[in-house]
């Protein structure tokens, strides 16, 4: 086949640019959602309002854009709402995990374990284990208690109370008032601070280390954990641990779609 010729060649390039600028315009109207005005479009893209026009007129025309006639503002369209469904759709947190995980336990040479939300509770699907003599073993399929892991800790503070409260009950089950009070403390703690760490809770001598995973619509979908032996492991809020973790927990959450 020939190669192409320079003219041919300042085609592809231009509509390479194209598509770029006409994807930029689709997330601006993401991030103006659920409807913004032209001049405001044209402000956020750092484009001429004319040239944006055009841009939307192609956008309306294939369905990933709509213009509201009554107010003249525009929006995304179905054909964008369907795409967004999809790529929701296909977002799997053990995949898009999997490599974060394990460059955690890496850098920290500690045991890190991902879990998600089970019908028995806060159950364990992926371990990467520290490579050293002395290690915490966590089983994949084990289920964390509610209130004495921190697996299950960042679970409840997280989740609707409709889908904790019968493992509170189990686990709590002639709670007096200053006890739910305590518990609703621990989990305010924990969305201010944004992990949560244990020391000796679960097991003796063994600290622990959890950080939310959300997804595209705010929704907590796993926990990221990092254990170790209180006698190595350092299992502080404030310390590289805790700061590795969380870095690890909002870049996976990223990636699922969630914007902070």
């Amino acid at each position: 086949m020939p190669a192409p010729t320079a003219p041919a060649e300042a085609v592809n390039k231009q509509k390479v640019r194209s598509a770029e600028v006409g994807t930029d315009i689709l997330k601006a109207l993401a991030e103006l959602t659920p409807s913004t005005s032209l001049s405001r479009l044209a402000e956020h893209v750092q484009m001429p309002a004319s040239k944006v026009h055009r841009y939307l007129q192609a956008l309306i025309a294939s369905g990933f854009a709509e213009q509201n006639p009554a107010t003249n503002h525009y929006g995304l369209g179905r054909e964008a709402l369907r795409v967004g469904l999809a790529a929701l759709g296909s977002m799997d947190v053990l995949k898009l995990a999997a490599m974060p995980l394990s460059d955690l336990r890496d850098e920290l040479n500690e045991t890190c374990f991902l879990a998600v939300w089970g019908n028995k509770g806060a159950t364990v699907v992926q371990v990467e284990a520290a490579v050293r003599a002395v290690t915490v073993v966590t089983q994949v399929g084990s289920v964390l208690p509610l209130l004495s892991s921190s697996t299950g800790l960042v679970f409840g503070a997280y989740l609707p109370e409709r889908e904790t409260q019968d493992l509170l009950h189990q686990e709590l089950p002639h709670a007096n008032p200053a006890q739910l009070a305590e518990v609703q403390a621990t989990r305010a703690a924990i969305r201010e601070e944004g992990l949560h760490h244990v020391h000796g809770l679960l097991l003796p001598g063994v600290d622990a280390l959890s950080a939310p995973v959300f997804d595209a619509l705010g929704r907590i979908v796993a926990v990221l954990t990092v254990v170790g032996p209180t006698s190595m492991f350092h299992a502080d809020a404030q310390g590289p641990a805790a700061a590795r973790l969380r870095a690890t927990s909002q870049a996976v959450s990223w990636r699922m779609g969630y914007e902070s």
